[in-house]
């Protein structure tokens, strides 16, 4: 097999020793940092990805896989420097005010990190402000906000229509999850995107930067990629 698909391989079963070990062979033999990002690793993610979307994999194994993709990340950052490609966007993640959990939005981030976003991750416990601040000062491409609890989506909600008031969305597309979320939730409150897992969300949200981009996105359609209520 060749050396690309070997990384693949080793990302997507989160071998982690085999990962590390293939990722120094391609450096020893003269393969770039880049190239081992987006021929090895980031096809693996997609891989993980598509593979959470279909329920071939389930979340500790994406865990694995996700802790895999940081280790291999930490290994290339030496190579990388210098060399880092653009990222393919900018990512603000955040878990509503009175919210504490944050498994799940770590999980999203990782994935999305995998697939060449840049993420801003505001942690747990996130007031509205918080994210208007951080939208002004990072200027995202896309905002993911996470609720767990049944009792913060009225917080949900409320974020949401005071980052809407504040006038800094344009360009700006919301993304809500969570195990309580659903569609018909996210057309209630106003978000752009609903997606209901990891794997999801990073096909929703390179699909929906295309869209960004090329300013066709109909405002009044919430995007949906929905198969498992249990990530964000």
């Amino acid at each position: 097999m060749p050396r690309m698909g070997q990384i693949t391989e080793a990302l997507v079963s989160g071998d982690h020793k085999k990962l590390t070990q293939n990722i120094q062979n391609a450096l020893s033999e003269g393969r770039s940092a880049p190239k081992i990002l987006s021929k090895g690793l980031i096809p693996g993610m997609t891989i993980v990805g598509g593979r959470m979307e279909s329920g071939e994999m389930f979340i500790p194994e994406v865990l694995m896989t996700a802790m895999a993709m940081k280790e291999a990340v930490s290994t290339l950052k030496p190579a990388l420097i210098g060399e880092i490609p653009s990222p393919l966007g900018r990512v603000v993640l955040g878990t509503v005010k009175g919210d504490l959990h944050d498994i799940g939005k770590t999980l999203v981030g990782i994935m999305l990190e995998g697939l060449g976003f840049e993420i801003i991750d505001l942690g747990v416990n996130v007031e509205a402000s918080t994210f208007i601040e951080t939208i002004k000062t990072k200027k995202p491409h896309i905002v993911g906000i996470s609720a767990l609890l049944t009792t913060t989506l009225p917080m949900m909600k409320r974020t949401i229509e005071e980052i809407r008031r504040s006038g800094v969305c344009e360009g700006v597309k919301i993304m809500i999850g969570g195990a309580p979320v659903d569609q018909a939730f996210a057309l209630r409150v106003g978000a752009d995107l609903f997606a209901a897992d990891a794997g999801s969300a990073g096909r929703l949200a390179r699909s929906a930067l295309e869209r960004v981009i090329q300013k066709d996105i109909n405002p009044g359609r919430v995007e949906e990629v929905s198969v498992h209520p249990l990530m964000w």
